[in-house]
Parts: C-alpha cells; structure tokens; sequence
C-alpha cells in the first residue's frame, strides 16, 4: 500500500509517528511516506520518505490555516490509498482527503476534549465552550473516516462513550532503546525529566523539591521549556541552583545524559488529560533501567507500585517528591532493583513489537 502520514505539529523524528508507525510499516513492505512542516527539506530515512511542506507557521492561528493547507497540498501530491493524520487541526484535510476517495485514519495521541480544558491560551471561560465545540465536530467527523487509533486505553474508552470505534496502538518503547541486562552502573548524584518542561507537567513542583533534598543531587531537564510562565517560575525557584537544563536534545543525547541518573521523574499534575493517560516518558524509563518517582494516580500506581519500579508520589508535594529523590539517591542499590524491575516489565510486556504487529493488521484490514 502507499501510506501517507500527516502532522502539522511534531517533529520529523516524532517517537510515535516516525520512530515506530512509520518504520513499522515501512518494514512490512509498504512505501511510507511521512509529511512534516518543519522547513529542513525532504530526505529518505529508514525506508521512510520524508516530505516536508515548509516551516510551520510562529502563530497558532496561521498554523490552523496556512501550515495545515501546505501539509495537505503536500499529502495529496503522494496520490497514497491511506492518509493517517496525527493532529486534529488536520481533521478537515482529512474530510477533503475523504471525499476525493481516500481512505483515512486519525491518531489521537491525547483525548482532546479533557486536554483543551487545561490549555492556558483558552482563558475567561472559555476552554470549557472549545472542548464541547471541538466534541461536536469530533464526532461527526471521525464517523466519517475509515479508522481510529488511540495512543492508550482511556483515550479509547473516552471514543467508545461517545460512539466512536478505536483501535488502541500502545506508545510502548522500541526494542533498541531497552538498556541490557545489568547494563547499567548505578551512582548517585542526578535525577532527571525528559521532555516539554511546562508548569501542568508539573516541573516547577519538581525544581521546588530540589531546594528541599538533603542529599547532594541535581536534577537534569532534557526538554524545551515550551511557556514562559512556567519557564519563570522555574527559574524563580529556590531549587533552581540544583538543576542543570539541556533544552532539545537527540535521542542518543537524552539517553547519555539518563545513564547517568538513579531515577527518573514524571510527576504529572492531577488533572484530568493526565490522570488516565500513560506518558511515554515513563515506559521510557523503565525501558533505560531508571527507577520512577511518578505521580500517585490509581493507574500509575499500578504500574508502577505493580511492578516494583519506582516510588508515587503526590506531584503537589514538593516535599514529598525530595523524600522520594533522597531515599533513592542514598539508596543506589534499591534504585538499581527498582530500574532492573522496570525493565524487566518492558520486555515481558511493554514493548512496541507486539503494537507493531497491531498496527500492520489493522492497515491490511483497511486494505481489504
């Protein structure tokens, strides 16, 4: 099959859309073909062709507009049987795609109607007008398209209340990314978060507890700092002198710089986008032989807690989340049984192999 996937937002190398669904079907035999607005020109990577339809627009609203209609025009020109959109701003080149006899899926990495209710741009009330607009439109639209696939199950069951059919492809890690067996030394001194640093995220709590750990430790950032609020806030903090910030890195970059950690942290604020989601970043680290300090979610806890992998913690509490950066960082040795645990997890059970294998036989049933 020719297979076109579109995104107007992430990056080329996206761990989701490039990394394992493009590569993945591009294994299978398909000529995949990804396009991306991020103005650095086409290239063939992996067996994926990688089309890029210029620089996305700075402003939000001209990225709505003009970026969403190049990625189209660009999408179209690739004549594919099946376009998979990974945004919703993409939903209305998808019904255009639609009606010209394509057949298409939409990914929904997040379950967008809880998300636009914490979006700090949608203020005096009117996030809450947004989502039930966007839930309207949602609906009638994705009834329209040939596919749903949902990035874990509560975006899947949020679909099926409201009428939707979706396919759950898991955001496991890639096989090449799972650290061996004792292949890692444990020694104490760092901890980190990977990814966007934003306040929902809960990284302001995190540079907070910093102030408050009795043990020498630093914590590494290894993300952009996606919003200026939560930028000061970090930067205000009395914890700040204990942290060391790396902005975007590569994957190899971020993975150094996890190697040198006796856990990672995810401490998620309670809200409800994130109290039923599973963040990448956590099977990230359990995939790299990190223990985990994550937020107590019932969920996470499960997971977590279940498999003996980390410690939860209330993401509120600063004091609480250096409690737990203490007893791991005086601890290496429970850290490293902890890290060892997580990755034991993955690959008896959280691992992309299985998704991938999902992934092709949902394409061949759409193909048939």
């Amino acid at each position: 099959m020719k297979i076109c996937h579109l995104t107007s937002v992430h990056e080329r190398y996206d761990i989701r859309i490039f990394l394992k669904q493009c590569r993945s079907l591009a294994r299978a035999g398909h000529e995949v073909t990804l396009v991306v607005a991020d103005g650095r020109g086409p290239e063939t990577r992996d067996s994926v062709r990688i089309v890029d339809a210029g620089r996305r627009a700075a402003s939000r609203p001209q990225r709505m507009t003009q970026t969403t209609r190049r990625v189209e025009e660009a999408a179209r020109s690739t004549g594919a049987d099946i376009y998979h959109l990974h945004d919703p701003e993409l939903i209305p080149a998808g019904l255009r795609l639609k009606r010209d006899g394509a057949k298409i899926v939409f990914d929904s990495h997040e379950d967008y109607i809880t998300d636009i209710l914490t979006k700090p741009y949608l203020k005096f009330g009117s996030a809450r007008p947004v989502s039930a607009a966007f839930g309207w439109f949602e609906k009638r639209a994705l009834s329209r398209f040939d596919g749903v696939v949902s990035a874990y199950d509560a975006i899947a069951d949020a679909y099926s209340a409201r009428g939707i059919a979706s396919r759950v492809i898991n955001n496991y890690p890639i096989e090449e990314e799972i650290v061996p067996e004792g292949g890692r030394q444990i020694s104490a001194g760092f901890v980190c978060y990977t990814g966007a640093v934003t306040e929902i995220r809960g990284v302001p709590k995190l540079v907070d507890a910093m102030a408050l750990c009795r043990t020498q430790v630093k914590l590494l950032l290894v993300g952009p700092f996606t919003e200026k609020r939560g930028q000061a806030m970090c930067e205000a903090s009395p914890g700040w002198s204990r942290v060391e910030a790396f902005g975007r890195l590569d994957r190899a970059a971020m993975r150094d710089h996890m190697a040198r950690c006796v856990a990672g942290l995810v401490t998620f604020l309670p809200v409800a986008n994130h109290v039923a989601a599973q963040p990448n970043k956590l099977f990230e680290y359990m995939a790299a032989g990190l223990a985990v300090i994550g937020s107590d979610f019932p969920l996470w806890k499960t997971i977590i807690e279940g498999e003996g992998c980390g410690i939860c913690v209330d993401p509120n509490d600063p004091r609480a989340i250096a409690a737990a950066i203490d007893a791991l960082n005086a601890d290496p040795e429970r850290a490293r049984r902890m890290g060892e645990a997580g990755r034991r997890a993955v690959v008896a059970r959280y691992n992309w192999n299985a998704e991938a294998e999902k992934l092709v036989a949902f394409y061949e049933e759409l193909a048939s």
